[in-house]
């Protein structure tokens, strides 16, 4: 039985939003019969540029979300957003046999994305990006996927710490690459 939910739980005193993204049951055989467990994954995020999944199980389908939950807290990642809404350039992302692409949009885009990925860029307060997953279907990959693509993403003022440049002169460059490659066109 698979639970894929849109479901979002706000908690008080708490500045982070949790959506409940897959729910797996797996039964044990014993002498008595079957013993039921549950296992929850959960993405946590802000929705001001940090993120983070989780993974919990247990007995009672709560318990699970509750430790997923936890988990996501523990291992959340910030991720730089161009205007607080998409990110800054394309990225590929890749976990297992789940492979993902991530475009940055123009506003009104909206999130054009599957459900595990969705759940992501809802969380972490993205508002424009289209988004493919290639190769599986499986939440966890997709989720792993993911979160590998949005690592890789970069921040102008990141690309000009790493090679010791102005901010300026990085965001030129890119709108100056654009002019040329109209004026050849």
């Amino acid at each position: 039985m698979a639970y894929m939910g849109g479901r979002d739980r706000e908690e008080r005193d708490s500045e982070f939003v949790d959506r409940l993204v897959h729910i797996n049951r797996v039964a044990k055989v014993v002498k008595g019969g079957r013993r039921f467990g549950f296992a929850a994954l959960v993405v946590v995020g802000d929705q001001k540029g940090r993120v983070g999944f989780g993974h919990g199980k247990a007995r009672e389908v709560p318990e699970a979300i509750k430790k997923a939950t936890d988990a996501a807290k523990r291992n959340m990642i910030r991720v730089p957003l161009r205007e607080g809404r998409t990110l800054h350039h394309d990225v590929k992302g890749r976990h297992g046999a789940g492979k993902v692409v991530l475009r940055a949009a123009p506003p009104g885009t909206g999130i054009i994305a599957g459900g595990p990925m969705r759940a992501v860029f809802e969380t972490v307060g993205m508002q424009d990006v289209v988004a493919k997953s290639i190769g599986t279907s499986n939440p966890y990959n997709m989720v792993r996927a993911t979160f590998d693509a949005l690592k890789r993403e970069n921040s102008p003022r990141m690309v000009a710490a790493r090679r010791g440049k102005k901010v300026s002169e990085i965001v030129s460059r890119r709108s100056d690459g654009a002019k040329e490659a109209e004026e050849t066109a």
